[in-house]
Order: C-alpha cells, then sequence, then structure tokens
C-alpha cells in the first residue's frame, strides 16, 4: 500500500553503530474531544472527522510518517474512539516483514485507574511502549491538522542540532500570535528562548518583525530526555500534563528546545500555491475554510500530489454520476469535489464537498456546503454555507442556510454563520 512513496528513511552516514538509520517510534496524539467542532465530534474522536470527501483528519498525519519512511506507528485514543480505531484497522495496514505497524493502543491505566490528564500525561502512562522498541527518537505528532510535511528534514535538523526536542514551527503574522504557542529564539540560533502561550505581547522574528513562530503541535523528542522530563513533570504538583503548557517550557528553560521552521521542509511534488500550507481545524469555521480550501480551480491545498500522496480506506462503490432531468436538464456543477457512489440529478451544487454515496434530487441546490457520507438532499431543497454530516435527509423543498433565525432555532451555527447538522439529527420538513 505504501510503497509508491517510499523513501531512504536516512540520508547521513553511519551515526549509531549499527547501520546509520536511527531506530524512531511515532506516537500520534488522537484522543482529543474536540468540543469546538461539535456536533461533529458528538459521536466520534476529533482526528476521525471525516474531511476533503473521503479522508479522516487523522490521515494527514499518518501519510507524511509513513511517506516519510517512518512505519513503527502508535495511535493513543481515548475520546469515543471506536470510529477512530475502525478507520486506522480497515486503512492502516502495513506489512509486517521490516517490523513496520499502525496500532491503536487506547487508555491502559497501567499508572492507575484514571483516564489520561493531558498530552504528557498520556506518553507517560505508555512508557511501556518507548520500553519495547527501545527509540532513539520519538516522534510525538497531532492528529487533526490538515498539512504536508516531510518529517525525515525534521528529523535531520533535530539531530545535527543536537536538541533533546525539536519543535516545528510554522510563520503568522504577528497579529495572530495570540491563538497560539509562540517561540522566541536567537537571531542566529533555533534554539528555544522562550515559549508562550497565546501572548498579548508577542515579539516578532529577527528576519521578519511582522511575523512570530506558532508551534504547530508536532514534537521530536531525543528517547532519554522525553521520558526524564516525563518522570519529573509527573512528580510536580503544579502541572497541567501538557506538552505545550509543561513540557516544552522545561526543557526551554534547560536550553535543550530547538525550533524547526516549517517554511524551510520540501514536499516532493508539491506547487509554489500549496507550498508550506498547515491548518488547524480546531473550530467549525476552520474546519468549513479548510474544506473550501480545496474546491477553487487552483485549490489552496492540492490533494493531487501523486508524489506524497494522501493515504486512506475506500468503500466499493461505483463512480460518481451526473443524471439530467425533464424539467431541470443535466444540472449545474462547478468547481465541486464529487466523490465515488454520488448520483446529482438535476441539481445546482457549486463550490461544495460531496462525500461518497451523497444523492441530490432534482431541482436541489448546494452551494458553499460539505455533505458527508450518505446525505440525501431532497427534490427542490437548498443547501447553503452547511456542514451535513452522515446519513442527513434533507427533505423537499426544505431551504437550510438562508435564514440564521430558523436555522438556529434547530441546528448549530458557527461564529462565522456555518450551520452544522450533527449525525442523526432529523431535520424538520419545510
Amino acid at each position: 500500500m505504501f510503497g509508491g512513496a517510499a523513501r531512504s528513511v536516512w540520508q547521513y552516514g553511519p551515526m549509531n553503530g549499527r547501520g546509520g538509520i536511527p531506530r524512531v517510534l511515532s506516537m500520534v496524539l488522537a484522543g482529543g474531544e474536540g468540543k469546538r467542532l461539535m456536533p461533529l465530534t458528538s459521536v466520534r474522536a476529533k482526528p476521525a472527522v471525516p474531511y476533503g470527501g473521503q479522508y479522516r483528519l487523522i490521515d494527514f498525519a499518518l501519510s507524511n510518517l509513513a511517506n516519510g519512511g517512518f512505519r513503527k506507528i502508535v495511535v493513543l485514543t481515548q475520546y469515543k474512539s471506536h470510529s477512530l480505531d475502525v478507520h486506522l484497522s480497515r486503512t492502516w495496514r502495513m506489512s509486517t516483514f521490516l517490523g513496520n505497524y499502525v496500532t491503536s493502543v487506547p487508555a491502559q491505566m497501567r499508572r492507575g485507574p484514571r483516564w489520561f490528564a493531558g498530552s504528557a500525561d498520556a506518553i507517560f502512562q505508555n512508557l511501556n511502549l518507548i520500553d519495547d522498541e527501545h527509540p532513539e527518537y520519538i516522534f510525538v505528532f497531532g492528529a487533526d491538522h490538515i498539512y504536508r510535511m516531510d518529517p525525515e528534514q525534521m528529523l535531520e535538523h533535530h539531530i545535527a542540532s543536537g536538541a533533546g526536542v525539536t519543535v516545528a514551527g510554522i510563520r503568522v503574522p504577528i497579529g495572530d500570535a495570540y491563538q497560539f504557542g509562540v517561540m522566541e529564539r536567537g537571531a542566529d540560533s533555533t534554539l528555544i528562548t522562550a515559549f508562550r502561550e497565546k501572548p498579548a505581547d508577542p515579539v516578532g522574528l529577527p528576519d521578519n518583525p511582522e511575523q512570530v513562530l506558532a508551534s504547530m503541535g508536532n514534537y521530536i523528542f531525543s528517547t532519554d530526555v522525553l521520558i526524564d522530563v516525563l518522570h519529573a513533570d509527573a512528580e510536580s504538583q503544579t502541572s497541567g500534563r501538557d506538552i505545550g503548557g509543561d513540557l516544552i517550557p522545561a526543557l526551554v528553560g534547560s536550553g535543550q528546545a530547538h525550533v524547526y521552521d516549517f517554511t524551510q521542509n520540501v514536499v516532493p511534488g508539491e506547487t509554489p500555491r500549496d507550498r508550506h500550507y498547515w491548518r488547524d481545524v480546531g473550530t467549525l469555521d476552520s474546519y468549513y475554510e479548510a474544506n473550501m480550501d480545496l474546491v477553487a480551480p487552483l485549490p489552496v491545498f492540492n490533494l493531487y500530489n501523486d508524489e506524497w500522496p494522501v493515504f486512506t480506506s475506500f468503500r466499493t462503490l461505483p463512480p460518481a454520476k451526473v443524471v439530467a432531468h425533464g424539467e431541470y436538464g443535466s444540472g449545474d456543477l462547478a468547481n465541486s469535489m464529487i466523490s465515488a457512489g454520488c448520483i446529482i440529478t438535476g441539481a445546482t451544487v457549486h463550490n461544495s464537498v460531496l462525500s461518497p454515496n451523497v444523492r441530490i434530487e432534482p431541482g436541489a441546490v448546494v452551494e458553499n456546503s460539505i455533505l458527508f457520507d450518505d446525505v440525501h438532499v431532497g427534490p427542490g431543497a437548498v443547501v447553503r454555507n452547511s456542514i451535513v454530516d452522515k446519513h442527513i435527509v434533507i427533505p423537499r423543498a426544505r431551504a437550510i442556510g438562508g435564514d440564521p433565525e430558523r436555522d438556529a432555532e434547530e441546528f448549530t451555527i458557527s461564529p462565522g454563520g456555518v450551520v452544522a447538522i450533527g449525525k442523526g439529527h432529523k431535520v424538520k420538513y419545510a
């Protein structure tokens, strides 16, 4: 499954006295509840939320690791993980001949009868995984961001710098610093001199005062450093048990934290338009915008990169079909992604993402919307500026997304005005 994107895992000469390829274990943190994505996360963990028609959010982190050649991966889960577990078991199966695997690891309560208290505690409770693999380096990646990144280049940087931890950083306008954990560094150094969470008075970069380096939530740890800081954190009575809030500031204080500038990363097949694209889809509005980034004729984020593919599972479905109707003709389709199994009959679909097996009946209008699997839009119905979860039926002639007051009576409305209809909702008739 993953052979087409395989590359050499390491380009340096012998480094560790055992052939030159460092031992790496990847941990993907996928236990987040995703409260700000409600109602999409009412039935599933945030990393399992569909995206771009046929993908799940977690597919991007896993694809980056697999394409980069790092294929010993554990996915730490906790919140409503069944949908995620099923997706991992159906999709992320690798050859065992070389010891490759992707495996879901639920909260095992090895440190007592309690759930994970934070991202740092999730790793601390699973130190047995590190003991089993004896890695020299550990990737700790988030599971809910949209991006392409070659992790091999980040590991090269980590080893060359001698860091205990390397934090992936993305340049954002200084006016957006309040939304992120922000790193400060010296003018000619990658050493992090300060790590501040959502600062009110951010300091611009030495080479561009109008930008800051925001944490992307991706880290590489030297194993001994990670184990030491996890034990120290577990003994602290004041820690929030969080990687960004506790572990990274502690390692900044001891001079062991460096930053990797994401703009230095080069991914095969990328274009100038989608280079260094990264989206944190933590809210309904950011999730909606990330999907809309896909539908332009020249998309801001390009899913059609065969040199660095995004892997996922596929349902066994026939090709999409557009059917002409006597009254409405062949309809009108533009700037949309249409997944397998969709049937569009005499309908209008503009600037939208249709997931597998969607049905749109004659005279219906779907604009600026995201429809999940098996949504059925009835004859003459209108859906605008909406996210519609799986198996929802939009009744005949019902209008959604055009009347904020009526929409708010029945659905979730984001601050940006996006209508979100959760899985299992019974939409009322017009």
